[in-house]
């Protein structure tokens, strides 16, 4: 009900101004939806603060706007009488003619009542970013699915969205794995493809563990640092092979859970780096430190009392992750065709790397790089922990592998489907049950997450995840595999009537429901929580199941069957909007 609110809240300030404009203060009507269906759609709580600046009673002030909301023909038309209700709130219900022409137009809509942004621009998504020859594990899980849901999101607001993998692929620990290339298989040098390299976690283990018993590859790996940076072309051609590898292994997992990225690494920005300091001393905000070239942060304090440094430049010269982001942000907000011209930019990382970004964040504000009509994000979230409440591990302790856990969930979802079409004696071909199990599976593990606020941990449970009841992926899921039932046993859900028309409570639940759609989708943009949108499927889900089991709709009388099928339709429409908007596919059969 986002257009309705737009114009309930122009008309409640018209008409503040109307009946106080001698008021200096600001008169705002204070508009929200309705705490409980019983006190209408919308509840306007300006009366109450202008109580002290005008002198009167908060009723007296809420009697006098809605006398002149009275005297207004385009509320009239869009609302029943208000409310004036305990100290001062004025209590609006919209008229159900209006709400059931909302619907309508919703029918024929492909974006189902959500507005396109007329102010669109430029929008930076960094998400997923994984490290060149370690394997993705499950603490690049909630970055990539959060971060693709988000831009999805944007994008469909009508934002133009760059999704940029900021890969780490450069660094001090590709000294040590191109000198173990070079050492255990320098053919790969010479001939395209001629060594697979495997398991880039076991290849990346054996030059570590060669790193830290033997001084002379120590030495020779920190010498191959100095030549990869000074651009030796064996060295660039070791470092482009390793990249590649990992690349294409970290390709197979964003395939399998259908996310879009663009690489654009750490390297990207080298040549940018001397540029970012250069930048620093411009605006005199460098400082030499015991030999390092540090910006100190306003506000933010040690241990001792003393502003903790940002350090930008070693004392060797060398450079770090906060010059990097530092370039990177230059870049970003930066004109084209020297940058992507991004008025928004929003980094997906894990909240332990909150206080990075802070910092990094004030020296670009304080260096002027960040555009005033420019916001720069962080979007933190917790931690994936296991039942126990600890991180997530293996039985052996280590890492859980990406796509082990991916696997696992689609192997207990194929489990679960066949242990279901048994008991109902149901028969499926094995190309159904590959592909319902594969959506199942990989649609729990991503509303598992999307689910639960991203600023918290979350406990991980497959059992969860996989129920066909609460708020999870296989409930939702089956809402729309229900709706599609209906259409099979002869409901026609493409008709649509000139005018709907609705009687039971149920429905105008319903009703009301599917019209949240769009002011849902506008805060999700806005506040990048995406457990709102899942929060609201869920909701709507049980509204639906609830009106499905207590009003006939195959049954209905012939006035009532058309605008009752309508509601199923826009039911499975939304649900299948807003599942696409958080990259989960839906099924028709189940």
């Amino acid at each position: 009900m986002l257009s309705l609110s737009q114009s309930l809240d122009a008309q409640l300030r018209a008409a503040m101004q109307r009946a106080f404009p001698e008021a200096d203060a600001v008169l705002d009507p204070q508009l929200a939806p309705a705490s409980k269906p019983e006190f209408g759609d919308f509840q306007a709580n300006g009366a109450l603060p202008l109580a002290k600046p005008l002198k009167q009673a908060p009723r007296q002030i809420a009697t006098a706007i809605v006398d002149q909301l009275q005297a207004d023909t385009a509320f009239t038309e869009l609302c029943l009488e208000p409310q004036i209700a305990g100290p001062g709130f004025i209590n609006l219900t919209i008229r159900p003619e209006r709400l059931a022409a909302e619907v309508s137009a919703r029918l024929g809509d492909e974006r189902l009542g959500v507005p396109a942004v007329t102010n669109k621009a430029p929008v930076v998504v960094d998400f997923s970013s994984p490290n060149i020859a370690k394997e993705m594990h499950v603490g690049h899980l909630r970055s990539t699915i959060i971060g693709d849901s988000l831009a999805r999101v944007l994008e469909f607001r009508g934002h133009p969205v760059l999704r940029l993998n900021h890969v780490g692929d450069w660094g001090t620990q590709f000294g040590m794995l191109i000198t173990h290339l070079k050492q255990v298989a320098p053919e790969a040098l010479e001939t395209a493809d001629a060594v697979d390299l495997g398991d880039l976690v076991a290849f990346y283990r054996e030059a570590k563990k060669r790193f830290d018993d033997d001084e002379a590859f120590q030495s020779t790996s920190r010498d191959e640092v100095v030549k990869l940076q000074g651009g030796d072309p064996v060295s660039l051609k070791a470092w482009g092979l390793l990249c590649d590898q990992s690349r294409r292994e970290f390709q197979k997992i964003y395939d399998r859970l259908d996310i879009r990225l663009t690489e654009r690494g750490e390297s990207f920005y080298n040549p940018f780096l001397a540029a970012v300091i250069d930048g620093l001393k411009d605006a005199e905000l460098l400082v030499t430190d015991d030999g390092a070239q540090c910006v100190f942060l306003e506000g933010v304090q040690g241990k001792d009392g003393k502003p903790l440094p940002v350090i930008v430049q070693k004392s060797d010269g060398g450079f770090n992750y906060a010059t990097t982001d530092l370039a990177a942000i230059r870049y970003r907000f930066g004109a084209a065709p020297e940058g992507d011209g991004a008025r928004r930019v929003v980094y997906v990382t894990d909240a332990g790397q909150a206080n990075h970004f802070a910092g990094v964040f004030q020296v670009a504000e304080r260096a002027g790089w960040i555009p005033e009509d420019a916001r720069l994000e962080h979007v933190p979230f917790g931690l994936v922990q296991g039942e126990d409440g600890k991180k997530l591990k293996t039985r052996a302790g280590d890492t859980v592998r990406l796509r082990d856990l991916l696997d696992e969930a689609v192997e207990r979802a194929e489990t679960d489907l066949r242990s279901r079409l048994k008991e109902e004696e149901r028969g499926e071909s094995e190309e159904f049950i590959q592909h319902v199990a594969g959506t199942v599976g990989l649609a729990a593990v991503k509303y598992a997450d999307l689910s639960q606020n991203r600023i918290t941990n979350y406990q991980f449970s497959f059992d969860r995840m996989l129920a066909l009841q609460g708020n999870t992926a296989p409930y939702l899921l089956y809402a729309v595999v229900r709706i599609a039932g209906i259409a099979r046993k002869g409901g026609d859900l493409a008709a649509t009537t000139a005018q709907l028309q609705f009687s039971e409570p149920q429905e105008w639940s319903l009703v009301r429901e599917l019209l949240k759609f769009d002011a849902v989708i506008a805060e999700v943009e806005e506040e990048l929580l995406p457990n709102r949108l899942c929060s609201y499927l869920f909701e709507l889900s049980q509204v639906f199941n609830r009106f499905y089991d207590q009003v006939p709709v195959l049954k209905a009388d012939p006035e009532a069957l058309a605008s009752r099928l309508a509601l199923c339709r826009l039911t499975a429409d939304t649900l299948r909007l807003g599942l696409g908007l958080l990259g989960i596919a839906t099924l028709d059969r189940m």
